[in-house]
């Protein structure tokens, strides 16, 4: 059975709750990355590049049943790990489950506070192209 996008969001948080500092979140969150849907090289598009981004990070979405199948990529490795983490939890989805969530489990983690300002407001982009590709598919 299908992991819920609440459930997927707990375990995040109970997973980022193992580690007592930011630099082995961090180390997390690149090993999270390495786990990334990869992209395909022709999907390295200027229209799937993220803008607000320091790093590049592309982002690729196609609806298949009724649901979206997100791909990515970055050049930086933390970021990497971000758009992975994204994708773990709202892979797969209707467009609906998508747009009901609050991406509150990026502000339990402590995420974007603990980001340099240009990695935050990459984050911010990064769930906004979700959103977005969600609103574009409903």
């Amino acid at each position: 059975m299908e992991k819920s996008i609440q459930v997927l969001e707990r375990e995040v948080v109970e997973e980022f709750a193992l580690f007592p500092e930011w630099m082995d979140k961090y180390e997390y969150l690149i090993e999270i990355g390495k786990s990334l849907p990869m992209i395909q090289e022709g999907n390295k598009t200027e229209e799937n590049l993220i803008k607000g981004c320091q790093s590049r990070v592309w982002l690729h979405c196609q609806m298949e049943d009724g649901r979206l199948q997100f791909s990515a990529d970055s050049d930086a490795i933390i970021t990497k790990g971000i758009i992975a983490l994204l994708i773990r939890v709202y892979n797969n989805r209707r467009p609906d489950e998508i747009l009901s969530s609050d991406f509150g489990f990026i502000r339990e983690i402590g995420l974007q506070e603990n980001l340099t300002p240009t990695r935050a407001n990459g984050l911010v982009s990064m769930i906004d192209r979700i959103r977005a590709y969600a609103t574009q598919n409903q």
